[in-house]
């Protein structure tokens, strides 16, 4: 049977670049991948899935970091003009683009295999050494563009959706495909979580693709030295007035959002582990004359755990308030993100290397289980919760070749690993439901 796979992994290689380059092309950021998520949800129809959509599967208010709703809006028009499905489109729009297909098949283990799929805001490069622009499939969405893989993910998904069906009759139990969106600034897994979709899941995977660099590995089977993190905006409301007649009337959400600032960076460091605090952006004030009345600060703190990441964050909540409370001025906090750190079920890890050792023995399998992630990542946000019942979860890192690095506006990279990716995929979903 694994032989099988990897003739399908084969045979539909050449379908998954082209589907690749199509979502490279159509790029949609975070809860507006509408086109993405229509025409997902559309193949996973017709190839038989159970399809859920939107609020179907996932919460409405644990959405975090949505756009304006004229952005949304805009979104909806050009998903329609660029080619996506019209009766999955009605469903998915205003920000709901996640998308799951079911496969039920009698008695057995529920496993969940996730992908995402959103692009990032980065204008790509337009120059012939870049390979999308050379061979036409840049992105032509403005500020858009699939600079971290996501849209081999989401390609390699819809092939191992492919290939299950085609060994659907050796398959005993419930697979449930995973196509998240949002995951850059971690804000899309948390509403999927709070929905239910995934309380049943026993096993859940995903893979990332990974820069290959010096390493001569095919796979890891997990990631570690991740950073949990929550991303927070922070509304200073004061009282503007004028700087020179009047200043004692006014309230200046300037200088409590200056405080806020001097102060965040001013966070003991803990014993336990690595931590981070970053203020990105600090807009406020409307003119030299004028106090300032609005002051907006965008932040994110991390830990190298999520009780690091939970200290850090008590810690900033306070000394955003404090500031508040010293200038006499109002604050709002909106949660615009959060991640966990990741914890692979060693395990899992370790039935997965079996499985590679004794059955897809061409691939260079990593001598350690896990390699560093350096970042933060919501599937975390899945792990937790899977983990919390007592399931098995793992993010393993999919190494090719590269040009630049992820977020990097020349990034791209070696289209062989789209062969690679659905073949463990479907080998590890086979594996769990084989029932033997």
């Amino acid at each position: 049977m694994y032989q099988f796979i990897n003739d399908l992994s084969k045979k539909y290689h050449q379908e998954t670049i082209e589907t690749r380059r199509d979502f490279h092309h159509y790029a949609e950021r975070g809860w507006l991948e509408l086109r993405t998520a229509s025409i997902i949800a559309r193949k996973l129809d017709d190839l038989g899935y159970q399809v859920l959509v939107g609020k179907e599967v996932m919460k409405d208010k644990a959405r975090m970091g949505l756009p304006p709703q004229k952005v949304l809006d805009l979104s909806y028009h050009r998903a329609i003009a660029q080619g996506g499905d019209i009766e999955y489109l009605e469903k998915v729009k205003n920000g709901f683009t996640a998308v799951v297909g079911i496969l039920k098949n009698g008695e057995g283990p529920t496993i969940g295999i996730r992908f995402d799929i959103d692009a990032l805001g980065v204008i790509e490069d337009h120059s012939l050494t870049h390979t999308p622009y050379s061979l036409g499939f840049y992105s032509c969405n403005k500020e858009a563009m699939h600079a971290c893989g996501h849209d081999g993910h989401a390609s390699i998904g819809l092939t191992t959706a492919k290939m299950l069906m085609n060994i659907k009759e050796y398959l005993h139990g419930t697979i449930k495909l995973i196509f998240q969106p949002a995951e850059e600034g971690v804000r899309g897994a948390r509403c999927i979580c709070e929905s239910g979709i995934l309380d049943d899941i026993d096993y859940l995977y995903a893979a990332h693709i990974m820069p290959r660099g010096n390493s001569p590995y095919d796979l890891y089977l997990g990631m570690n030295d991740t950073f949990a993190t929550t991303k927070l905006d922070v509304y200073y409301h004061g009282v503007s007035t004028h700087a020179a007649e009047s200043p004692q009337f006014g309230k200046n959400a300037l200088l409590a959002a200056a405080s806020c600032v001097l102060n965040l960076h001013a966070i003991p460091r803990n014993s336990d582990g690595q931590t981070r605090v970053n203020v990105g952006t600090m807009v406020a004030g409307t003119g030299r004359n004028v106090v300032p009345e609005t002051a907006k600060l965008e932040i994110e703190v991390r830990g190298a755990s999520s009780e690091l990441n939970r200290y850090m964050e008590f810690y900033a909540r306070d000394i955003i308030n404090g500031a508040a409370l010293m200038h006499d001025t109002i604050v709002e906090i909106k949660e615009m993100g959060k991640a966990y750190a990741l914890k692979c079920d060693k395990s899992f890890m370790d039935y997965i290397r079996t499985l590679c050792q004794q059955h897809l023995t061409d691939l260079k399998i990593g001598k350690k289980d896990e390699s560093p992630l350096n970042g933060s990542d919501d599937f975390s946000y899945m792990m937790e919760h899977i983990q919390a019942h007592g399931g098995k979860a793992t993010y393993m890192k999919l190494l090719t070749d590269i040009k630049a690095s992820p977020h990097n506006t020349s990034f791209d990279f070696n289209e062989e690993v789209l062969q690679k990716g659905p073949r463990i995929m479907t080998s590890i979903a086979y594996s769990l439901l084989k029932g033997e």
